[in-house]
């Protein structure tokens, strides 16, 4: 099992690291002339990017934030302003978040009007395997691989244990199950 911290380039415009942090410096910036402090917890492929610098690039910025209409707001402005996409900053994890909901700081730069956060890589990786597709992309095989031995997991089991900590089995789909398995299997053959 190995992973490859590449991005898939047939995914269409990518952002790079420099870029999120220009574009995170810039909220930052903005919230302070207004008197704000903003809080963003980043998910997904911005994780990979900013926490574990091995990984290039990603499509958006996956987050939930506060103040969220503000930001919101001028995420628009700093798109037009840094040449992004307009939906570079996105509000996601509607359905994969779990009430065991554990964040960190560590490993993400700080900013002075800009809280940034991130799951643990225990959560991280549950969200991702509750959210993994069968034959899912290239990118979505590496991040799992990566956590799996990132977290120093051995077996198929020990992901499953991990993440029936952050999500009932009702809401671990079978699809799942046998995405872990063949990851495992992939590696004895």
């Amino acid at each position: 099992m190995s992973a490859d911290p590449q991005s898939d380039p047939a995914s269409g415009a990518a952002l790079s690291r420099e870029q999120i942090l220009r574009a995170l410096e810039s909220l930052s910036n903005q919230l302070g002339r207004q008197g704000v402090t903003g809080e963003v917890c980043l998910f997904g492929g911005t994780v990979m990017v900013l926490a574990f610098t091995g990984w290039r690039t990603t499509k958006v910025v996956d987050a939930i934030f506060q103040p969220a209409q503000l930001i919101r707001q001028l995420a628009r402005r700093i798109a037009d302003d840094l040449h992004l996409p307009p939906d570079w900053l996105k509000e996601v994890v509607a359905g994969f978040g779990s009430a065991r909901h554990e964040t960190t700081t560590e490993n993400l730069p700080q900013f002075s009007h800009l809280r940034l956060m991130m799951p643990v890589p225990e959560y991280l990786l549950a969200m991702k395997c509750v959210s993994a597709r069968i034959g899912g992309t290239a990118t979505e095989t590496s991040d799992i691989v990566f956590l799996v031995q990132h977290l120093n997991l051995k077996s198929a089991k020990e992901v499953w244990d991990l993440v029936g900590q952050y999500f009932p089995a009702t809401r671990i789909p079978v699809k799942t199950q046998h995405f872990v398995k063949g990851l495992f299997e992939a590696v004895k053959t």
